[in-house]
This record gives C-alpha cells, sequence and structure tokens, in this order.
C-alpha cells in the first residue's frame, strides 16, 4: 500500500541520517595521504608489503572483505599492527580501504 512505502521510505530516509559514513563516498587521495602517513613504513609504497606477514595489497590480499570487516581489523589492529582506532575515524579508514583497492 502507499502508507506503507511512505513509512518504508521515510524509516530507510531517517536510518541513512543517522550513519553520516554512508552518506559520504570514499576519498581516495584523501586515503593514499593517510596511507603514506602511517601504513607505507610496513606495507610499502606499492602495497606489496614490506615486513614479513604483512598482506600483499597490490594483489588484493585481504581486500575481499566486506569493508565493515576491514574498518574493523584496522581499527582494532592484529599482531605487529597497532591498532588505529582513536587515531583513524571510520571515514579515515574507509578512505584508505578505498585506496587500498586502487594498488592492483
Amino acid at each position: 500500500s502507499k502508507t506503507q512505502n511512505l513509512k518504508s521510505s521515510i524509516f530507510l530516509s531517517l536510518l541513512l541520517l543517522s550513519f553520516p559514513v554512508l552518506s559520504r563516498a570514499a576519498d581516495i587521495n584523501k586515503g593514499a595521504e593517510i596511507y603514506t602517513m602511517h601504513c607505507v613504513s610496513c606495507h610499502g609504497a606499492s602495497g606489496a608489503g614490506v615486513m614479513i606477514g604483512a598482506p600483499n595489497f597490490a594483489q588484493n590480499e585481504g581486500l575481499m572483505s566486506p569493508d565493515s570487516v576491514l574498518v574493523n581489523s584496522i581499527q582494532s589492529g592484529k599482531a605487529a599492527m597497532p591498532a588505529y582506532r582513536g587515531v583513524l575515524t571510520v571515514q579515515d579508514t574507509l578512505d584508505v580501504i578505498a585506496y587500498l583497492r586502487t594498488l592492483n
């Protein structure tokens, strides 16, 4: 019914407004700047990885997961990689992920 469709549209609009990160596209150029500042020393300029165990982003290694999983990984850190929660915003992290996907 029209009433149900209207209610659904309003609900979806309000839901999207409550998540501003979803409304802004990732910025590859900003992601490149952040990557250079925080990531290049371990992951290399080309993304091929400098440290043992670092994923090879130039071959899409580790980048096939959904953005939400990658954001959580970067924000939480793992093994030698420090946690970036409190250092990078979620939007900054999405910008880096978008940039990483250009390295292949």
